[in-house]
């Protein structure tokens, strides 16, 4: 017997039909009918009362729901919710199934056969409704809980896989709807859909909202502008994604269609995002869209996101009351570390690894609109960026930054925004040191109320009986964290390294600090926090200095470090006798540098393909090489049309060395559009030469490059082609 369900249009369908216009018409703003109309999209079958079962999955196959000699992963979502009894199965499925122990929820477990781990579907699966339902993904043979493929944070890897079928295209792997369910030990990956216009949820391997029907309309005021749904459409609570690889196969290949995002918490209370890896997303890793309270982001890998769209690797949208993002690595991913967007509420950002980000768009660490957020004990280093920025506009106010270690940053530590710089520059990087805050408007005009970075009272401070005396003023009421600089850079307020003391302003606004923990030619810089306002930019850096000699600063230039998010676990080395090391004998290298492009295109053609396979060998090679790829244009169209051509060649070429296998942390993008010319001509194979992506190699310790020019590749067009 076949169950299927029937497709014949009921009278109920009809009026659901008739439903979706009349809101399309009552709703003309793009976010509204986004939501509205993604209600939809969940499946509506009635759901009898089910009884909690343990299901075993022991067939990777997805087709059309029917008795035979196996249990595919749909029919055990049919079963636990309720929408598939045990009567419509054939004798071998019903093996695979048995009541739950009293008072236990549902289980969806595994047993498939060796060689057939990976799940391929043909279509979405039914969303997760049964409560306190566990699909465990670490009960299929072979699964090893005590192993890992990071060193970082141990995530043990998965067997059992979760992918679209090769000419399929879905929206979401898991959905999830109902309370307290738990996904657990899966690899979810390739999930997205490609449509003209959007009509429908987020595209994510793990979707999470509340079920239909739809909400009521009738609410006058929804939980927050973008989104008409009133507390009676009840979110899912309780909701945990734990030791999954999403957006990875199981043998860590970059899959051929990479997914949209990685866990999209579009409405959810009190949702566990812990020790996942998240990586090779085209938009980010974890976003959150109109409800998140009490989310709660731990231990997780999120590597490598943002590659084509929305680049942050976690984006904060909506309502994230007392939400949570501990201990993650967060690493080598497009945009901004953390980027909370227009979100109501706070949020704790602490104790986590955000290095090497801003790969594609040079954003900041970690972007804050909104107010009392509090950021502390992260280690922020080696961004394309600066460490933190705090938004003017909307206001936000009361931004904790403290105990946070910053190195390697293009900008500042900590960048208070100011209104007058609105370019999307300044909402990205920052906009630099503010002046001294000269008038009552200021406080409205930026970031954490234009609080004033402490001022030392002189740019040089001496040891004396072994002791340091700063002095400085600040606002009145503020608490100053003084830090130690170790980097001698450009940037004269920090980068704040270390943190060193902490005192309090008297009424005045004066502090002092006695320190015996800092030396002749030490570098010190500072921070204030105001209970009201939140924390200010860095102060203007003094030098440490002795009394009998004058001495230049300790700090050096940034050491070259090797990108690098994760590593191998291995057993520790046996320990070995020092020896001397001898200068290492210069290699010498013949790479190309430069890939060309056809006429307004940004394709990799086979010829640019097999100049960049050589750049891929030259990078799996040395390890320690790293690349910016700087996409050029001819000098035809407009500036901010070349410039957005550029960057898509160098992002071409960027997600072509991807594909190679070369970590995203090691490669950053850069547009220069026509500005920079190979040529001055105008003739048809000047204008070929100057379509472009050019590769600057760096940190080239111990090699001697000589970069070959190379035309192979070269595309002109024909005679008379034109923009």
């Amino acid at each position: 017997m076949n169950h299927t369900g029937t497709k014949l249009e009921t009278g109920d369908a009809l009026k659901s039909r008739q439903t979706r216009v009349d809101l399309l018409h009552t709703y003309r703003s793009p976010l509204i009918v986004f939501f509205l109309l993604s209600l939809f999209a969940f499946p509506t079958k009635a759901t009898a009362q089910a009884t909690n079962q343990v299901v075993v999955v022991n067939s990777n196959q997805d087709g059309a729901i029917q008795p035979d000699e196996a249990l595919t992963l749909r029919e055990a979502i049919e079963i636990v919710n309720g929408q598939l009894s045990i009567e419509q199965l054939s004798e071998a499925e019903r093996a695979q199934v048995e009541p739950s122990q009293a008072n236990t929820p549902s289980r969806i477990e595994f047993n498939l056969p060796p060689e057939q781990t990976t799940i391929r579907l043909q279509e979405m699966l039914p969303s997760l409704e049964s409560p306190g339902l566990v699909v465990d993904g670490t009960t299929q043979p072979g699964y090893d809980a005590t192993g890992s493929a990071t060193a970082e944070i141990a995530i043990p890897i998965p067997v059992v896989a979760i992918t679209p079928a090769p000419d399929q295209q879905i929206l979401r792997g898991l959905t999830i709807v109902g309370d307290r369910i738990t996904v657990r030990g899966l690899s979810v990956y390739g999930f997205k859909e490609l449509r003209e216009a959007t009509l429908s949820t987020p595209p994510a391997n793990i979707f999470i909202a509340h079920r239909s029907p739809p909400p009521n309309i009738s609410r006058q005021r929804p939980p927050n502008d973008n989104a008409p749904f009133s507390p009676d459409d009840t979110p899912p609570r309780g909701v945990v994604i734990e030791d999954n690889w999403l957006g990875i196969p199981p043998d860590e290949s970059m899959p051929e269609q990479p997914s949209a995002f990685g866990v999209s918490v579009f409405n959810a209370e009190g949702t566990t995002i812990r020790r996942n890896r998240i990586s090779n997303h085209e938009g980010s890793g974890i976003i959150t869209s109109v409800q998140a309270n009490n989310l709660l982001v731990t231990e997780n890998i999120i590597v490598g996101n943002g590659i084509a769209g929305m680049p942050d690797a976690i984006r904060l949208e909506g309502v994230i009351n007392d939400s949570q993002i501990t201990g993650n690595l967060i690493c080598g991913n497009d945009g901004s570390g953390v980027y909370l967007f227009k979100p109501e509420g706070s949020t704790q950002i602490r104790d986590n690894q955000i290095t090497f980000n801003g790969r594609r768009l040079r954003r900041a660490a970690v972007y804050l609109m909104g107010d009392n957020h509090q950021v502390t004990g992260n280690q922020i280093r080696n961004q394309s960026g600066p460490g933190v920025v705090i938004a003017a506009y909307p206001k936000s106010d009361g931004n904790v930054i403290e105990a946070n270690r910053f190195a390697g940053l293009e900008g500042l530590s900590i960048d208070l925004n100011t209104q007058q710089n609105v370019e999307p520059i300044h909402f990205q990087r920052g906009d630099g040191p503010n002046p001294l805050r000269n008038s009552p408007n200021r406080r409205k005009e930026t970031g954490n109320s234009a609080i004033n970075a402490p001022e030392f009272l002189s740019s040089e401070f001496y040891v004396l009986n072994f002791q340091v005396e700063l002095l400085g003023k600040a606002d009145p009421g503020s608490i100053v964290e003084l830090y130690r600089v170790s980097e001698n850079t450009e940037i004269s307020h920090g980068p704040l390294s270390e943190p060193i003391a902490t005192v309090t302003t008297d009424a005045a606004g004066e502090f002092r600090a006695s320190l015996n923990n800092l030396q002749p030619g030490d570098t010190v810089s500072a921070i204030a926090t105001h209970p009201q306002y939140g924390t200010s930019e860095p102060a203007l850096n003094a030098l440490v200095q002795s009394p009998t000699a004058t001495v230049t600063p300790n700090s050096d230039a940034p050491t070259p470090v090797t990108p690098q998010c994760t590593t191998r676990p291995a057993p520790p080395a046996p320990p070995q006798a020092q020896t001397p090391e001898e200068p290492p004998i210069p290699i010498t290298l013949r790479v190309p540098r430069i890939i060309h492009f056809a006429l307004d295109q940004a394709t990799i053609s086979p010829a640019s393909a097999a100049v960049l396979d050589q750049i891929a060998d030259v990078l799996r090679t040395y390890p320690f090489l790293t690349l910016e790829i700087e996409g050029h244009t001819d000098p035809r169209a407009t500036n901010a049309y070349n410039q957005e051509l550029g960057n898509r060649r160098a992002l071409a070429a960027r997600n072509y060395l991807l594909n190679q296998g070369i970590a995203p942390e090691r490669m950053t993008i850069r547009s220069f559009g026509e500005t920079q010319r190979r040529t001055t001509g105008a003739e048809i194979l000047d204008y070929a030469r100057d379509r472009r992506a050019e590769f600057i190699f760096q940190d080239t310790r111990g090699l001697e490059i000589i970069f070959e020019e190379q035309e192979t590749d070269l595309q002109p067009e024909s005679r008379g082609g034109t923009r």
